[in-house]
């Protein structure tokens, strides 16, 4: 069988780039696709500051992912000499008995993570940033931290180069086709051979499985940052990055990184787009204006009109839970999609785990939950 590389990694954003370094360091001939530049403005990879949070709101099962990935990312920013970790913990505010802080505890009690338990009045002493409500507690992740997601997909990729992965920018992928003993790969005018791929597509992703049509919803991603009263209140070492939820309210932020504003806002309330396609930057500001409201309600420290914004893209499954595994039909493709907006924070680890199923055909984690045959037949 002749083929051009071992695997094939299709779309070199978070989750592509942390795979094309697993497979290249794992010592697997890799050649990877990726339809813009390399750290491109248009995915689920933008906005300059994320969120990594060992105390989870979605539930204290990620925690093995989420120490998997810590180390990693510790790991890459060590290889790389980038600033990829800011550790600065990260705060959750809320009433105690919402879901969101229940899964908060269990993550801490269930794993022994490291954390302060702030009572109403501790939080507004220790933290009086933030206007809490009445009997909101604070629980600190002392593990959280604010990932830089432009440099790490740089430095992934780059780690990828360093271990002989051949990454092609600008060249997008037209077709996929499996055969017994190959994947065929249609991309820039060329076909190319190789014996499993990783489809790692982002919003991108039904437009190489169609089955994922109707299983994969497209939203923009519209992130703000405001500027604050006393700068010196938002520097990291006082003001950790920080996730609340109150009153139907979700708003999540993280502290001054950029010298002269704190980002701020909703991760997921900005409604359906049709596909990438219809994607455009040209926003209405009005829609703003419930982010305004919030920042003048719970961070009164904040000028609350917007000093800018950005738009980019993710893709949402209908159960928030990302498709991580074999697809569907074939032992040749593994894939990563759907990681509704909350998924960067684990790339290295997902990343790892897409190299092991590709070459070793199984992986260490359990991925039970992830499966994408809940959403594409066999």
């Amino acid at each position: 069988m002749t083929v051009d590389a071992d695997t094939a990694v299709i779309g070199l954003g978070a989750m592509g780039s942390m795979a094309a370094w697993q497979l290249a360091r794992a010592g697997a001939s890799v050649i990877g696709f990726e339809q813009y530049g390399l750290a491109h403005d248009r995915g689920a990879s933008g906005g300059e500051s994320r969120l990594f949070r060992m105390a989870y709101h979605e539930g204290s099962a990620y925690v093995p992912l989420l120490r998997g990935a810590r180390e990693l990312w510790r790991e890459l920013a060590e290889l790389s000499g980038l600033p990829l970790l800011l550790p600065t913990g990260c705060l959750s505010i809320g009433l105690p008995d919402i879901p969101p802080m229940r899964n908060v505890r269990a993550s801490v009690e269930e794993h022994g993570l490291d954390h302060e338990y702030l009572a109403p009045d501790e939080l507004a002493a220790r933290f009086p940033q933030h206007r809490a409500a009445d009997g909101e507690i604070g629980i600190l992740d002392v593990q959280g931290a604010v990932l830089r997601p432009e440099l790490a997909v740089l430095a992934a990729n780059q780690q990828a180069r360093r271990h002989g992965a051949r990454l092609l920018e600008r060249t997008r992928v037209d077709s996929v086709r499996f055969e017994d003993d190959r994947v065929r790969i249609g991309a820039g005018g060329t076909e190319y051979a190789v014996r499993t791929v990783v489809l790692a597509a982002g919003p991108w992703s039904a437009s190489l499985v169609p089955p994922l049509d109707g299983h994969l919803t497209v939203r923009p991603l519209v992130l703000t940052w405001f500027a604050p009263g006393d700068a010196g209140r938002y520097a990291p070492e006082r003001f950790p990055a920080f996730i609340r939820d109150t009153d139907g309210v979700h708003l999540f932020g993280v502290p001054m990184v950029d010298g002269m504003s704190v980002k701020t806002g909703f991760a997921d309330a900005w409604g359906d787009i049709a596909g990438p396609t219809a994607f455009t930057r040209d926003f209405d500001e009005s829609r703003l204006w419930p982010v305004t409201e919030a920042v003048r309600r719970f961070l009164p420290g904040l000028h609350p009109d917007p000093i800018r914004y950005s738009v980019y893209l993710d893709a949402y499954t209908s159960d928030r839970t990302a498709m991580v595994g074999g697809l569907p039909g074939t032992d040749r493709a593994v894939l990563l999609a759907g990681f509704s907006g909350h998924g960067f924070k684990m790339a290295p680890v997902f990343g790892r785990i897409a190299a092991d199923l590709a070459l070793e055909r199984g992986t260490g984690y359990d991925i039970g939950a992830f499966a994408p045959s809940r959403f594409i037949p066999g």
